[in-house]
Parts: structure tokens; C-alpha cells; sequence
């Protein structure tokens, strides 16, 4: 696999989220703004980066009946780094994501891409995997941050774009407005694949020549 298509997996044919709908506790629990979306996705992406470059560095000197020990570790001390650096210089924003930057420890997707590629692939295509991971996955919590944050208060990123007379919708800002949120923005997804599905399939038909033509 080259570098452009672990990329275009990452960001969308894989993609975390709105693929194989993992790290769901993130997703819903942060995103109640763009921006808190944004900084989580960057959080996670560093662990990952971290993660897959050692992970990939240390692959044939763990043991095989120790990895998943061995790659949690890994895991937790790049989530303490992060952690420690977002307290000391982002510390506002460290006290609204609160318990879910630890909780990156236990994230399956960061766990999943150390034991299905990193363990397996040299550097540089470790690295290039954890940025598309980690891309897509903060692609997708600054999608339904923004969606909620612009349907529940008419703004996005903290700017206000339906101006002050626009009444909050509540729902949105909570829980069952995330899963009401994403449901839609999956049906979106969804149809766009279709779509491409669709239009490269008729690409393929009308450049295979026919037996006709290839007699």
C-alpha cells in the first residue's frame, strides 16, 4: 500500500468514525463546539503519531505474548505527555475535556492501528497511517462539534453566524442532540459513497471495451 492510499483510507474510506464507528466516547461526550472537537482530534492525534512510531521502531523486539501490554504502555505515556503539556499550556481547555484525555489510553482505534499496522510496517508508513487516522478522526469530531454548536447556538468556533437573535436549541447542546447530529451526518456519508460508488463504476464501464471492440 503507498502512502496515498494508506491516506485516503485513513481520512475517508476508513475512516474512524464514520466507518468503523469507533471511539464513539469522544465523539459524543466532547463535541459540543467545533473548537473542543478540534483540540481533542489534535490530542489524539499526537498519541497516535507517538504511538505508531515507537510502536513501529520496537516491533521485532516485543514479545508476541506482551504486545498489547506492551503497546497500552506505549500508548499512556504519549496520553501523559499530552495530557500534562495541554494542563500547563491550554489548561482552560484541559478542564473541558476533562476525564476524556485519559480515557485516549483506552481509545480502540489508537490500540487497533499499533496492532494492525504499526507492528507491521516500517516508520515512515506508521507515521503517514497515525496523521491519516488521526486527521480523519479529528475531521469527524469538528464535523459534529460544528454541526451542534451551529444548530444549538448559531455559531461556530465561537463566532456567531445567525446572529444574536437566534434562540438556543438545547437539545443539540446535549447528548441526544450528538446522536440525532451524527445519525444525519452517517446518512450524508453514506450517500456521498454511494455516489462515488456509483460514478466509478460507470467510469469502469464505459473504458472496458467490449468483446466487440476488443476483437
Amino acid at each position: 500500500m503507498n502512502k496515498s492510499d494508506i491516506l485516503a483510507d485513513g481520512l475517508w474510506h476508513n475512516n474512524t468514525i464514520f466507518a468503523q464507528l469507533l471511539g464513539m466516547c469522544p465523539l459524543l461526550g466532547v463535541t459540543t463546539s467545533a473548537e473542543n472537537g478540534f483540540w481533542m482530534g489534535a490530542a489524539t492525534v499526537l498519541v497516535l503519531i507517538g504511538s505508531n512510531l515507537v510502536v513501529s521502531l520496537v516491533r521485532n523486539v516485543i514479545p508476541k505474548n506482551v504486545r498489547i501490554p506492551a503497546y497500552i504502555t506505549i500508548i499512556a505515556a504519549f496520553v501523559t505527555i499530552v495530557g500534562m503539556a495541554m494542563n500547563a499550556w491550554m489548561h482552560e481547555m484541559y478542564l473541558i475535556l476533562g476525564l476524556f484525555i485519559p480515557l485516549i489510553v483506552v481509545n480502540c482505534a489508537i490500540l487497533g492501528r499499533a496492532e494492525a499496522f504499526a507492528s507491521k510496517n516500517g516508520v515512515a508508513d506508521a507515521v503517514t497511517d497515525a496523521l491519516a487516522v488521526g486527521l480523519g478522526f479529528t475531521f469527524a469530531l469538528v464535523l459534529l462539534g460544528g454541526v451542534r454548536e451551529l444548530l444549538g447556538q448559531g455559531s461556530l468556533f465561537g463566532f456567531s453566524v445567525f446572529g444574536e437573535s437566534y434562540p438556543d436549541v438545547l437539545m443539540f447542546i446535549l447528548p441526544p442532540g450528538a446522536f440525532i447530529a451524527l445519525g444525519f451526518i452517517l446518512a450524508g456519508i453514506n450517500l456521498i459513497n454511494r455516489r462515488l460508488a456509483s460514478r466509478a463504476a460507470t467510469a469502469q464501464q464505459t473504458t472496458t471495451p467490449t468483446p466487440q471492440e476488443a476483437a
